[in-house]
Parts: C-alpha cells; sequence; structure tokens
C-alpha cells in the first residue's frame, strides 16, 4: 500500500492542490484539504473498485472535501461570494502558484475573480474542465453526473462566467467588490 500510495501523491498531488485551491482560494485551507483527501484514500483505497481512473476517483474524493468543507467552515453561500485578494503574496516558491500566473495577466486576474462569483456546480465543471483539462467523461465521473448533464452545465457555465467578464470589463476591469 505504501508503495501505491506514494505513486499517488506523486502522480496528483500538484492536481488535487491546485483543484483544491481554486475551489477554496486559500493556499493554508487546501493543504489542509489535500492531506484530509489522502487520508480518505488510505482508508478506503481497498475500496476502490477501478471502475474510473485513479485520477477520477481522487478528485471525486477532493470534491466532496471541499464541499464538506464550505460547509463545516460557513454556509457555503458566503463562502462563494467571497473574493480572493490576488495582490496579497502568500507563498515563495520555485514554481509559479496559480495566483502568481494570474498577476501576471490582467485578463486572467479577472477571469478568476469572476469564477468566484460562479456557483458551486458551474465552478467544478469550469475548474475540472479548463484548468484541470479532464475530458468530459472524466468530469462526469468525478462529478457523479451524466456526460448531458455536464456538458449543460459547462455551457451555462461559461456563459455566466462570459457575463460576469463583461460586467467587470464595463466597470473598469479591477472591481473587487461583487
Amino acid at each position: 500500500m505504501n508503495t501505491v500510495f506514494q505513486e499517488l501523491y506523486e502522480k496528483y498531488h500538484h492536481d488535487l492542490y491546485q483543484f483544491l485551491f481554486y475551489m477554496v482560494n486559500n493556499k493554508e485551507q487546501a493543504e489542509d484539504l489535500v492531506q484530509e483527501v489522502y487520508i480518505k484514500v488510505l482508508r478506503s483505497y481497498d475500496s476502490f473498485e477501478g471502475k474510473s481512473s485513479e485520477k477520477t476517483w481522487l478528485f471525486s474524493i477532493a470534491k466532496h472535501v471541499a464541499i464538506d468543507s464550505f460547509r463545516k467552515h460557513k454556509g457555503w453561500k458566503n463562502k462563494l461570494l467571497e473574493t480572493f485578494d490576488w495582490n496579497k503574496q502568500q507563498v515563495k516558491d520555485c514554481s509559479p502558484l496559480p495566483e502568481e500566473i494570474a498577476l501576471q495577466n490582467e485578463q486572467v486576474q479577472q477571469m478568476y475573480r469572476c469564477l468566484d462569483k460562479c456557483k458551486v456546480d458551474h465552478r467544478l465543471v469550469l475548474v475540472l474542465r479548463y484548468i484541470q483539462a479532464l475530458s468530459i467523461q472524466e468530469t462526469a465521473s468525478v462529478l457523479g453526473w451524466t456526460e448531458s448533464k455536464v456538458k449543460t452545465t459547462q455551457h451555462r457555465a461559461l456563459k455566466v462566467l462570459k457575463t460576469y467578464m463583461e460586467e467587470l470589463q464595463e466597470k473598469g476591469g479591477n472591481s473587487n467588490a461583487s
């Protein structure tokens, strides 16, 4: 099991951290949630049936951990209304973190602000499809949805995100307030 766990960790740690970071917008909380995911993996790996890829299975666990976190810390609706302060430097690391990449490009920064305004389902689909680059099928498996629901939600999420970005542009492009 240690070898299997080590392989899972090496292959997917960065992707899981990045996914959870985009969901909770907090470095320390994302790190804690990654640990929680791996605790669940250790406890339940024997029951993994292989009906999906290991990556899909891990992201499914991560999705549930993130949603549980929203429920525990405060109402998930309140969490979604908060915006992340992209100007606050939280970590020094050799490889760029998601917020450092966003600072390099104003349009990307605006897109992340608008992503924070999206509903949980919309954000989940957008992060999994476009940031984690999962296929429609993998995204459906992670979320426990049909491929049709993923496609519909993706379409709606992109429309909503586009609307938020257009509204932000009309306000001058740098509004942090909702």
